[in-house]
C-alpha cells in the first residue's frame, strides 16, 4: 500500500531484530559514545542492581526508527519522533517493532500521518512507545 493510502487504524509493517547480542552493545556505545558500563560490564550491571547488561536505550529507538524509514522510502519525511523508554532490553532479546496510524492530517497543503509505535520484547514486555509524524511527499 501506498504510503498515501494509510488511514487511521492501519496498522505499519512489523520489523523484527534478530537476537539482541552483546557484541552489538560494545559496538553501539563506540558509535554512539555511551559508555556508560551498564551496557558493557556485566560485573557493574549486577553491582548497581539491573541484573546484568541493558541494551541502550536509543538502540531501540533506532530499530523503531528503522521500522519507520523503511516504511516511508522517499515517499515521505519525517517530522517528529518522540518515545519513552517503559522496559528493559537485554542480550539474547528479539525486539518486534510495530506500529499503528493514528491520524491523518491535511495542514498547508500536506499530508502528514501520525502514528503510534512500540518495541516489544519476545516476552511480550514493551520496551519503548512513542509517536511519530510524517509528512507525506508528493
Amino acid at each position: 500500500m501506498a504510503l498515501r493510502d494509510f488511514q487511521p487504524g492501519d496498522a505499519l509493517p512489523e520489523l523484527t531484530k534478530p537476537t539482541v547480542t552483546k557484541t552489538q552493545l560494545v559496538m553501539y556505545s563506540g558509535a554512539s559514545g555511551d559508555f556508560n558500563p551498564i551496557h558493557t560490564v556485566e560485573e557493574y550491571a549486577q553491582e548497581v542492581g539491573l541484573g546484568g547488561v541493558i541494551a541502550h536505550g536509543m538502540l531501540t529507538m533506532a530499530f523503531v526508527g528503522q521500522l519507520l524509514t523503511e516504511w516511508i522510502g522517499l515517499d515521505g519525511q519525517m517530522e517528529g519522533f518522540k518515545v519513552r523508554f517503559t522496559g528493559m532490553v537485554r542480550p539474547g532479546d528479539v525486539i518486534t517493532c510495530s506500529g499503528r496510524v493514528t491520524e491523518r492530517l491535511e495542514t498547508d497543503g500536506t499530508l502528514r500521518l501520525v502514528c503510534k509505535v512500540q518495541a516489544i520484547t519476545q516476552q511480550g514486555e514493551v520496551a519503548m512507545k512513542g509517536t511519530a509524524t510524517v509528512a507525506v511527499l508528493e
